[in-house]
């Protein structure tokens, strides 16, 4: 049988975006898991990354419990609209994938064991969606926010691209780009799975070992 199934947009033009609102929306102000501000002022030793991985539930929750990360937040990122609610991204109109802001303590945890668990907790090879969830709101992307670390993406990305050729599978999608601006998602939805553990669905992920 022939598959109905509609291959997905990509991302929308910025003329073709919600317009947005120009104040942010109430989030909460601390983590609900370790009680650490979610929003900067940060300590002056820490570094920041945004990573979309699909639906931002799960995504957070691999990143609070990796040993060197201080802080997480689920957001929206990598688009246009300014200060989008969740509805709004849900349309694939507002430019923006679900993403995960990771603050890292560099001396505690390393470039390549947060890369380890963004490539191998998701599958970077589904162009505009994961699994069920489709649309540009669940791209794979990797937002950078200096050099080095733009540097050690593209290099992930080659040494785990040879890998999952290795074993048969497809090219990887992931975006990976100098940050942009990074908006909180609604307070609902941080650590959400803290708080709603029955609520993780399982896309069925990539399992391919990056070690």
């Amino acid at each position: 049988m022939f598959s109905l199934r509609r291959k997905p947009a990509p991302v929308p033009s910025p003329e073709d975006c919600l317009p947005g609102r120009e104040t942010p929306l109430p989030t909460a102000d601390t983590h609900y898991v370790n009680g650490r501000p979610i929003k900067p002022p940060f300590p002056d030793n820490m570094e920041t990354i945004i990573l979309g991985m699909g639906c931002f539930w799960g995504a957070e929750r691999f990143f609070w419990q990796l040993d060197g990360v201080y802080v997480t937040a689920a957001g929206y990122s990598g688009g246009t609209t300014p200060n989008p609610t969740y509805e709004e991204t849900c349309t694939s109109m507002t430019g923006h994938t679900e993403a995960v802001l990771v603050v890292y303590d560099p001396e505690k945890v390393g470039l390549e064991a947060i890369f380890k668990v963004f490539w191998e907790n998701h599958d970077p090879t589904q162009w505009m969606g994961q699994g069920n969830d489709v649309g540009s709101q669940y791209r794979t992307a990797i937002y950078t926010t200096t050099d080095e670390q733009l540097e050690a993406a593209k290099r992930s990305l080659g040494q785990y691209q040879s890998r999952l050729s290795d074993s048969g599978f497809g090219e990887i999608t992931t975006e990976i780009a100098p940050a942009g601006e990074f908006y909180y998602a609604e307070e609902y939805h941080q650590q959400y799975l803290a708080k709603n553990p029955a609520g993780y669905c399982n896309h069925g992920f990539c399992q391919v070992s990056y070690s």
